[in-house]
């Protein structure tokens, strides 16, 4: 059963509180999203490094509910 944009939602902010968060669903399937995540937290991490804390935050859902995450990270500006 695919995810909502909701429940990834859920998901990232309990991980990054401060999190700012923009979720697309690009196919409007409820299977394939483009994210947008921007947190402190990121700050001193790698692109990669980013990357895997969003993943890690999604608690093994990505390749399961959660078919095709198209992830963008950032620190606040």
């Amino acid at each position: 059963m695919p995810m909502s944009a909701s429940e990834i939602e859920v998901l990232i902010k309990e991980a990054f509180p401060d999190a700012i968060v923009k979720i697309n669903d690009l196919r409007g399937d409820g299977d394939h999203y483009s994210c947008h995540v921007i947190s402190k937290e990121f700050e001193g991490k790698s692109r990669v490094q980013q990357h895997q804390m969003v993943y890690g935050s999604l608690k093994g859902r990505m390749g399961n509910e959660l078919h095709a995450l198209a992830l963008q990270t950032s620190t606040p500006k």
